[in-house]
Parts: C-alpha cells; sequence; structure tokens
C-alpha cells in the first residue's frame, strides 16, 4: 500500500491507527485502499512489536517424527533457559511452505532462525536474503551455505562406516544403502561413510544396491520390495532415517524374509521403538536432543553479536541389536 500510494510504511501505519501526524486526506486515502485490499492489521503482530520479546523460530521437514521433535525439545531447553520463547513451524518436506515460515517469521520480527531444509529444496536464495540482512541463523542436520551460516550435524558418515562394518563383520557379502534425495548433505555424509566402508573392505560398489529417492515410506518401502526381489538381493540393509528404516523393515517382513537370517538391517533412527519391535532393531542414534540444544547455543551466540561461523558435530550412539546380529558361514 505504501508503494502504491508513494508514501512511507511508517506513514500508512500512521494513517490506519488515525495518528495526527498524517493529513485527514492521507488517512482517507489510506483507508479506502486498505478496505479495497482487504487488509487487516494482525493484533497478535502488533503486540510481539510492542511488548518487543525474545523469540526465536524454527522451522522442521517433518514435526511428527521423533528424530524432530527431540531437536525441537533440545531447542526449547536451551531458549527457555536463556528467556527466549520459541515458534516452531512444519515445512513438510516443502520448499514453499519454508519459503512462507521464512516469511512469517520475519514478518513477527523473531531475534533468528533455526532451520533444517525441507527435502525438495534446492535453491536457497531465500536463506541468501536472511544473509544480506542479517538475520541470525543456524541450520541443523540438512544444511547449506555453510560459509554465511552456522551448523549442527551428527557425524553421520562415521557412523554410517561404522554399521556398515559391522554388518560385513557379521557376514554380510551384499550391504544396500536406502537413502533420501541425493542434493541434501546429510544424506551424502551417510551414504559417503558407506561406500567408504565397502571400499575399505574390498567390496565392489553395486549401484544398484544404492537407492536414494524421496524421503517417504510408501516410496522407500516399495524400493525396497524390488531390490529383495532380485536374484542378487542384497543380505543386509543400512537405511537413512526413521522412516526409510522402518520401511525397509516391513518390506523385509512382508517378503516373509527372515530378519537377520535372511537380511539384516541397521537404521539411523533416534526414537525408542527401535528397541521393542520384534526383532530388535539395530540403531544410529543422532543424539537430537542435543543437536537441538546446541543449535539453539550457536544461535543466541550469533543474536549476542558472535559472528564466527561455526560447525558443531554432535556424535552418534551406535547400538547394535538383534536385526543386525548376523551368523557368520
Amino acid at each position: 500500500m505504501a508503494a502504491e500510494l508513494g508514501v512511507s510504511i511508517a506513514t500508512v501505519s500512521r494513517a490506519l491507527h488515525g495518528s495526527h501526524e498524517v493529513s485527514q486526506q492521507m488517512q482517507d486515502k489510506v483507508k479506502a485502499l486498505a478496505k479495497a485490499r482487504n487488509y487487516r492489521p494482525n493484533p497478535f503482530a502488533q503486540s510481539l512489536r510492542k511488548e518487543a520479546p525474545h523469540i526465536i523460530g524454527v522451522i522442521v521437514p517433518n514435526l511428527v517424527t521423533h528424530y524432530f521433535a527431540s531437536v525441537l525439545d533440545g531447542i526449547e531447553d536451551c531458549a527457555t533457559h536463556n528467556g527466549y520463547s520459541v515458534f516452531s513451524a512444519n515445512s513438510h518436506e516443502s520448499h514453499e511452505l519454508e519459503e512462507k515460515a521464512i516469511d512469517n517469521f520475519f514478518s513477527m520480527h523473531v531475534d533468528g532462525i533455526i532451520a533444517c531444509l525441507a527435502q525438495d529444496t534446492i535453491d536457497y536464495s531465500h536463506y541468501e536474503q536472511l544473509a544480506d540482512i542479517d538475520m541470525p541463523l543456524v541450520f541443523f542436520a540438512r544444511t547449506c551455505l555453510p560459509d554465511r551460516f552456522s551448523q549442527v550435524v551428527g557425524n553421520g558418515d562415521v557412523a554410517a562406516y561404522d554399521a556398515t562394518k559391522h554388518l560385513i563383520d557379521q557376514g554380510a557379502k551384499r550391504v544396500a544403502f536406502i537413502g533420501g534425495p541425493n542434493h541434501l548433505d546429510m544424506v551424502k555424509r551417510r551414504k559417503h561413510g558407506y561406500l567408504q566402508a565397502l571400499r575399505d573392505a574390498r567390496f565392489p560398489i553395486d549401484r544398484e544396491l544404492v537407492v536414494c529417492d524421496k524421503i517417504d515410506f510408501d516410496i522407500a518401502r516399495k524400493a525396497t520390495v524390488e531390490l529383495l526381489k532380485k536374484d542378487s538381493r542384497p543380505d543386509a540393509i543400512l537405511a537413512f532415517n526413521d522412516i526409510l528404516t522402518y520401511a525397509a523393515f516391513d518390506a523385509i517382513k512382508s517378503l516373509n524374509l527372515k530378519i537377520p537370517d535372511d537380511v539384516a538391517i541397521i537404521g539411523f533412527t533416534d526414537g525408542d521403538n527401535s528397541a521393542f519391535v520384534t526383532p530388535r532393531l539395530s540403531a544410529i542414534m543422532d543424539q537430537a536432543h542435543e543437536q537441538g540444544f546446541a543449535a539453539c547455543e550457536l544461535l543466541i551466540k550469533r543474536i549476542r553479536g558472535d559472528r564466527k561461523i561455526y560447525k558443531k558435530i554432535v556424535p552418534m550412539i551406535l547400538k547394535f541389536r538383534e536385526s543386525s546380529e548376523k551368523k557368520k558361514p
């Protein structure tokens, strides 16, 4: 409205509030345009500006998973300790919703943002704009622009290497990797560790055993079923995250294959459910709460003036259980 009327945003705001600093003629013009545009002031946003609370915005791709819920819990613990409130937004793995969340947080005048990329985000211009306006931001798990923003990640390459080596040590000869989109740095790290373990064991790299697609239960389950129906099927699987882990687990059982005798499986998953399925699932645990706490600590440092770019690595914990205890021949 300000651009259309050729006046400042402050003038429009004063006119809408009936300020004596704006002429009656301009007030009438602004209010008429506001009515035509169906503009309504947001009382919540107004109260935020007046009371100036300390708020951190958090963007997660899938809030219903245990991992992201635990990350958010860690962020809230750190934020509360430091006098901040936390507002979260779920991008539902959508680039478009991710951008909208950033716009909403900017409109709310948050002090800073903690974000994890949606799986279909390949254009980072919305984050570059935040860097250009000096908005404090920290990435966790799935990251980008490491020269402009601090980040908190797990040592997924090391964990994937150790998990793959464990499967090989247990007698596996054909280890498959069920992953997410290849452009995600998180996928790259975990796949790199898996491939390096195969190379160090002098195993040939079979690209048919590397299945990277959307992070989606049904897609991963179907892909795993197709993989297991091949004559040269895998005898072990390393799965990228909890959604893909349980998709692969279900696929194995749907074909009446025995875990781990026919197919062993290890998954990246932070939830407690891995200890209660049958057989008990070997898991690579992210320490999600610690990641969230660390991301919030780095963001508060940035808000308070520390301009150094940090990369914090939170080590993962491997718990080998029944699902990967293959019998050696």
